[in-house]
Order: structure tokens, then sequence, then C-alpha cells
């Protein structure tokens, strides 16, 4: 037996590679790394970090990128095993439905589609304030009430035009193809890697260590919560394992994406945090381009235009990769009858789920337009806490019930490492606001609705 008999019974794996509404496989390790890259590095470097400073952390927030890494890379690990054993898209979604059966894929693919829509329109309210940025110092200015989600400031705001729009523009670009949407993206990354280590290397000579010396103003509780807040701009690696259906040896490249890109970007992560906090006061960050706040305020102005430059190229990537990750995960809830068959419709021509994209695309700019970037940010974090904990519960499950399938690449210290996982997921997830639990608790009641509701009557497996 080479899979679980649960997944023998499901059409939309067992015979995914050899109809022909199957997704085109073009992408190598160096693609899904940079994938991986893509979308970890953007609105947690050149947004939330300085949010996250100023409103949680302190200059703590260093050890609260290290609690979120440590987390991700406990989770990523297991994520590693599971995608070495099945290489379908989807993620975690088809993971839970292989180790802990249907019910429970739903409920975290459900969730799934918490993280990645919200994470898709967080990003592109982030990318739009970037973008009001440059153009203003270019002489450019946008009104406010075009700028700004009605709900963000109902007496100014109106609806956020750039962020509705470049959202609109990118689900565009993934219609067309992943090949060309990973071709582009490269060039996204490249981009915004060559600014941060700029600013790595010109700030770092400019650190004053007295902004350092209340290092943890709000506490270790300001540390954990901050640490929940960004947790949601790790999800670049999970992001990999959505594409493992296009990915040409999606076994051994699949675990390399996920495990590399974690390593680099978090390592990027706290050495950002430590300039930026060191450069300006923790104090005075709570402001969309936190980056161009701290090149403006030590005299470099020749570098803020770059670094603006930077953040939307590097925005653009993350959101480019959340976009195509969310599309796939309904690609693969509909190819198991959980959803209607349209999500699951592949172009005749480009050989991807363009009903789906666009429809993805659609709601995330209507939510960027309207919808506050704080309480977006929040959502998506306890969403890809819960769904990282699931997976981490899953590779434990599957070691237990079918220890004799193939591994490619096997987690190590099974049961203590998914076990911690857990323990670390939940820990970051009970530090979060309590009207965040609310809102997640009403999202998987609406989920359960569908699903009893559409998901049962015409599951694949029934």
């Amino acid at each position: 037996m080479n899979i679980p008999q649960q997944l023998l019974q499901r059409k939309s794996i067992a015979a995914l590679s050899s109809d022909g509404n199957s997704l085109k496989k073009t992408l190598d390790a160096k693609d899904l790394t940079v994938l991986g890259v893509g979308a970890i590095i953007g609105a947690g470097i050149f947004v939330l970090t300085g949010i996250v400073a100023a409103k949680f952390a302190g200059p703590a927030i260093i050890v609260s990128f290290m609690l979120a890494g440590i987390a991700c890379a406990l989770a990523a690990l297991c994520y590693s095993e599971l995608a070495s054993m099945i290489p379908v898209s989807g993620s975690a979604y088809s993971y839970a439905y292989a180790t802990m059966g249907e019910l429970m894929a739903w409920i975290i693919g459900w969730d799934l589609v918490l993280e990645y829509a919200l994470a898709s329109s967080t990003v592109a309210i982030g990318w739009a304030g970037y973008l009001t940025s440059f153009l203003s110092t270019l002489g450019v200015n946008l009104p406010t009430y075009l700028t700004t989600a009605y709900l963000a400031d109902p007496g100014q705001g109106l609806v956020n035009l750039p962020a509705m729009i470049i959202i609109l523009l990118l689900t565009g670009l993934l219609i067309i193809g992943i090949r060309q949407s990973a071709q582009f993206n490269f060039v996204m990354v490249v981009t915004k890697l060559a600014v941060i280590i700029v600013f790595i290397f010109a700030g770092s000579g400019h650190i004053q260590t007295e902004n350092w010396a209340n290092f943890a103003p709000f506490g270790v509780n300001g540390i954990v919560t901050g640490a929940g807040v960004i947790f949601f701009a790790y999800i670049g690696f999970d992001a990999v394992s959505t594409a493992a259906q296009e990915a040409i040896n999606p076994e051994k490249d699949v675990p390399f994406g996920i495990i590399v890109s974690l390593v680099a970007c978090t390592a990027l992560y706290i050495l950002v945090a430590a300039v930026l906090t060191g450069i300006i006061s923790y104090t005075e960050l709570n402001v969309p381009a936190p980056i161009a706040l701290a090149v403006d305020h030590i005299g470099m102005t020749w570098l803020s235009p770059l670094i603006k430059l930077g953040a939307i190229a590097g925005l653009t990537s993350v959101m480019l990769v959340l976009l195509m990750g969310q599309s796939r995960i309904f690609y693969s809830m509909s190819r198991d009858k959980l959803l209607p068959p349209l999500f699951a419709k592949v172009h005749p021509l480009f050989q991807t789920p363009h009903q789906s994209t666009l429809l993805v695309g659609i709601a995330v700019a209507l939510l960027a337009g309207f919808m506050p970037i704080e309480k977006l940010g929040e959502l998506v974090s306890i969403g890809t806490l819960f769904a990282f904990a699931l997976v981490c519960g899953g590779v434990w499950i599957l070691r237990i019930s079918h220890p004799e399938l193939p591994r490619h690449f096997k987690c190590p210290y099974v049961p203590y490492v998914p076990l911690a996982g857990i323990l670390v997921c939940l820990g970051l997830m009970a530090g979060l606001p309590a009207d965040t639990w609310v809102r997640l608790f009403v999202w998987l009641l609406l989920g359960f609705g569908i699903y009893f509701g559409y998901g049962v009557k015409h599951s694949a497996l029934r």
C-alpha cells in the first residue's frame, strides 16, 4: 500500500495525475523556494514589524519573531513529511483528509480559506499604503477617500481603490498561467531581497543602543501577543505545499522549498527587527511604512524611495502566492465534491483553475477595499496557527495508523516535535485578543453550515 485506503477512495487524488483536468507540472525546487520566500517576506517586514513593536512587544519584537519562527519550524518539519507522502494540491486540507477524515479536512480547509483570503487582503492594504507614500514623494497625492477603507476610517475613507486594483491585476496573471506567475514572482523576490539587505547594512551603522534600553515594555504577555499577531507573516511555506501538484518532483522539492524558505526568511525577519528598533524608538513605529520612516529618521532620504519600491515589489509577490494558494485549496475541495464543481474547472489553454481564481480574486479585492488591516491580520494569524496545529497532529496520527508508508522526508523525534508544535501554536493562539476568537468561531459555524448543507450531500466518499 502506497497511500492510506481513504486516499485511494478519492478520485481527486488517485486519478489526479491522469485525467485531463489536472494542473500543469512546471515548478522545480528553486521555483518552490522562491514561492515560499515570495510569500513570507512581505507584510511582516514592511508593515507589521512597526505596528507590533509599537503596540505589543517593543524592541522585544526580536523575541516575538523567534517564538513565531520556532512554532513555524516545528510545523514546517511536519508539513515536509506530509508533503513528501501526499504530493497534491490543497496543503493542510489534503493532509487532514488523509489522516483525520473528511469532516476534519473540511474544518481545516475552511480555516485555510480564512488564512489565505484574509492574508491576501491584509497584504493588499499594506501594498496600497506604500504605493500612496511613494507617489507622494513624486508629488502625486491620491485623495484619502480613495485610499482608505470606510470601515478603517468612516469619517475620511470610502474605498481603498489601489488595493482592489492590484488584487484584480494579479488575479488575471494567475489565470494566464503558473509558469508566467512564477517568473514574475522571481523578479519581485530578487528586488525586495536586495532592498532588505541594503537596509540591514545601511541601518546597522546608525543603531542607537539606548533605543533597546526598555527592551520589553509590555512584558512577556506583549511578546507572546506580538508573536501571535505577526505569525501570519510566516504562512509562505504553507503556500509552497499548495503548489505540490504543479511541482516536477514534489516528494523532494516541496520539503526543500518549505524548509529553506522558512530558515532564510526567519533570519531576515530577526535582523530587520533588530536594526529597525535600534534606529528609531519603538514608540514611533505605529505607521503604515515603518522601514521608510526609519530611513528618513537617520537622514538617508535617498534610500527611502528604494525602500518603498522594494516594499511594493515584495508585497506584490506575497499577494501573488497567497492568491494562488487559495484557489488551489478550493480546487482540491471541489475535486472532493465538498464545494460546487466550478471551483475545480481547469482552463483548457492555460491549465489553471480559472473560475476559482477569478472568484477568489473578486472576494479578496472587496475585503481589501473596505476592511481595516489590523482586524484582518489578527484573524489570519489565528487561522494559520489552528491549521498548523492540526497538521502537526496529522503527522503523529499517520505515524501510528500507517507506519509502513514510504516517507521521502521524515520529521525527526516524533511524537515530540509534533506535540511541541501543537503546544506552541495553541499557546500563541491563547495570546490573541478575545474578539479574534469570537470571529474564528463564527467563521467555523458558517463553514459547518455549508458542509452539512452542501458538502455532505455531494461528497465523493458518499
